[in-house]
């Protein structure tokens, strides 16, 4: 009997499992950015018969804290068609939000919330010096359970993924960190703890983690971020002219190199540049 209570007095003593080094940083790094992260809920407004309004939740995702002024960064598609907007935190402070931009082009929306100083924003890094087979971790609220942390590889860089409406996202971060719905406009983190990209979609036949999901890089936030925060939309460069098809321009000129202008924007760099487009004349040429 002396020797049972010696035994089990010693196993009681005993210390945990030293955790491995690895576990140490993954825990360091959910426990600094946890807070940064949010669930964003989407509510659409409708009225019944009486004319009386109500809420309807129509769609939920992820989202990271941006900077001390109150913005959130999150996927367009997570926003797209609300009313309304709710943004809970991890401490369960719900504070609802607007949404101050968009660019549905690269799956990117700005909101902002009145309470600030209950924020702690990301630490944003960089994605252009990211190798395959690097450490991605994944913070996000798949199918509504909040704060949930995956962990994996970045798996290809520069891949193409047709985004929001059709439109072909170029320059997508490939991991096989899970990602599932929920997850949407959550950051993915490098083994530091630095934002290197938003989590957007998944392939997958079943709709769940195949191990096939893809971020928007953070290079592309941080150009986009700041233009969507100062003006609402994001301006993009141009020549303000439209060009014929390939079949309008054999037809017209043949088999030959270039392109031609059908148009030009009256103003548009095109137009200072003194480009015109094709005319016909009176011969009907």
């Amino acid at each position: 009997m002396k020797t049972f209570l010696f035994l089990a007095a010693a196993l009681a003593a005993a210390p945990a499992a030293a955790l491995l080094p690895e576990e140490q940083n993954t825990i360091r790094v959910f426990q600094e950015n946890a807070p940064s992260v949010v669930f964003v809920t989407n509510v659409a407004i409708g009225q019944n018969m009486y004319q009386d309004e109500f809420a309807v939740p129509q769609g939920a995702g992820s989202g990271f804290v941006w900077d001390n002024k109150g913005h959130i960064v999150t996927n367009f598609h997570v926003v797209q068609g609300g009313d309304a907007f709710l943004v809970t935190l991890r401490d369960k402070t719900q504070l609802e939000a607007k949404v101050v931009g968009v660019d549905p082009n690269k799956d990117i929306a700005v909101l902002q919330v009145d309470k600030p100083e209950k924020l702690k924003p990301v630490k944003v890094g960089s994605s252009h010096t990211l190798q395959v087979g690097q450490t991605a971790i994944a913070i996000g609220n798949p199918f509504g359970l909040d704060h949930s942390l995956s962990k994996g590889v970045i798996s290809a860089l520069g891949r193409q993924v047709q985004g929001i409406g059709g439109v072909t996202i170029r320059g997508m971060i490939q991991t096989d960190a899970a990602i599932n719905p929920g997850n949407s406009g959550g950051p993915l983190l490098d083994s530091g703890g630095n934002l290197i990209g938003m989590n957007t979609m998944i392939f997958s036949r079943s709709g769940s983690s195949a191990g096939v999901g893809f971020a928007v890089p953070v290079s592309f936030i941080k150009r986009i971020v700041p233009q969507l925060i100062r003006t609402g939309h994001v301006v993009r460069p141009g020549l303000g002219v439209t060009i014929l098809t390939s079949g309008q321009k054999y037809y017209l000129i043949g088999d030959q190199d270039g392109v031609v202008i059908n148009a030009v924007q009256p103003g548009g760099p095109a137009a200072k540049a003194g480009l015109r487009g094709v005319r016909r004349l009176p011969g009907g040429r």
